[in-house]
């Protein structure tokens, strides 16, 4: 254990100045759509899963949780109806061993705002509005991720893994981006407590973007607005740390809780703890399991302060509900976030399918 917190702060501290020296290099909330989180499950628990990710997803959580994976293939499939409905969300998930002490991880990522009415030459040519003339696109973000994890035998329990992944983003013919990043993470056991680290975009997101300038240079012209350039996005490194513990109630009930923190070097950000250097955004997920075979579950997130328009300030948070029911080798989950309507963020329904082959 106390091997782990030396490498985990020693590779918080290799990346650390790369991270200060870049801040005024590089926009905030860049690549946001990796924020969002994948799994039914995961979302219900208010994204707290560093600690426990321990199947197909944890390829996007933290591919060390890949090697908990007790059957010979995973699968999972999920949509989510983002903001009420006005975007989707969709990710698939396989992941295989490749030994006892490895295993592979494939998942791909979409993010889309689809059907966005292209109203360049509403007008045509006489200057008659023609309806006809609407064109639709989309604004689609994509992510391709490869995860690898192993087994290390020099610290009892622990397990590491690493991503690569590749984004995709387009905004209709008018403009694409290509990037590539790295992702470090890590798992350790002690009794019933878990511990997780992950390291997102380690050395740094690469976003190359292309414009289409000569598609909306009449329009942007007409309206004032700045020609854009192609242009390179950097995504700054992000620390999570996970914690969480299991309890059997009794010989039905199992409780597990879970707590992470987010370390982002973007600036100050609307989070409980916040500073020019730093920000750390905690969020916690809890799950009821009855006999392994149904779930309930909650999670408090996005905890943000808000100023009212009389001055005052108040504070307000993201409360998620999910539930799962797993038969033989097949876990439907659902997640319905924002219950309550608690925070400015629009609820989201989401629904996800995972599957085990040749399971052990």
């Amino acid at each position: 254990m106390k091997r782990f917190l030396r490498w985990s702060c020693f590779l918080g501290l290799t990346f650390f100045p790369t991270v200060i020296f870049s801040q005024t290099n590089t926009p905030k909330h860049s690549n946001e759509f990796l924020s969002i989180g994948v799994g039914a499950r995961s979302l219900g628990m208010s994204n707290a899963q560093v600690s426990i990710a321990d199947n197909v997803t944890a390829g996007f959580w933290n591919p060390a949780g890949l090697l908990d994976i007790e059957s010979k293939y995973e699968f999972e499939l999920m949509h989510a109806s983002l903001f009420a409905g006005i975007a989707n969300f969709d990710y698939a998930g396989f992941a295989t061993p490749i030994d006892s002490s490895s295993h592979i991880g494939f998942s791909i990522i979409r993010f889309a705002v689809d059907d966005i009415p292209d109203t360049r030459f509403l007008y045509d040519a006489n200057g008659a509005l023609n309806y006809n003339n609407i064109s639709f696109f989309s604004a689609a973000d994509y992510a391709f991720i490869i995860s690898f994890a192993r087994r290390i035998n020099l610290i009892k329990g622990l397990k590491v893994g690493a991503n690569f992944k590749v984004v995709h983003r387009t905004v209709g013919d008018f403009a694409n981006a290509w990037g590539f990043g790295l992702d470090a993470g890590a798992q350790i056991a002690v009794k019933q407590w878990r511990f997780g680290l992950m390291l997102r975009d380690i050395t740094g997101t690469f976003n190359s973007w292309s414009h289409n300038a000569e598609l909306v240079t009449d329009i942007y012209t007409q309206t004032g607005n700045e020609i854009p350039d192609n242009t390179l996005e950097i995504t700054l490194p992000k620390v999570i740390l996970g914690v969480s513990r299991d309890w059997n109630i009794s010989d039905h009930f199992s409780l597990l809780a879970a707590l992470d923190f987010d370390f982002t070097f973007d600036g100050k950000r609307n989070v409980p703890i916040s500073s020019d250097v730093m920000s750390i955004d905690p969020h916690m997920g809890l799950e009821i399991g009855y006999k392994g075979v149904a779930y309930l579950r909650g999670g408090v997130g996005n905890i943000q302060q808000i100023k009212d328009f009389d001055g005052s300030k108040s504070t307000i948070a993201q409360a998620n509900f999910g539930i799962g029911i797993s038969i033989k080798q097949v876990q439907i989950d659902y997640a319905l976030t924002d219950m309550g309507d608690q925070s400015d963020a629009l609820y989201s329904h989401v629904f996800s399918i995972r599957a085990s082959i040749d399971k052990k």
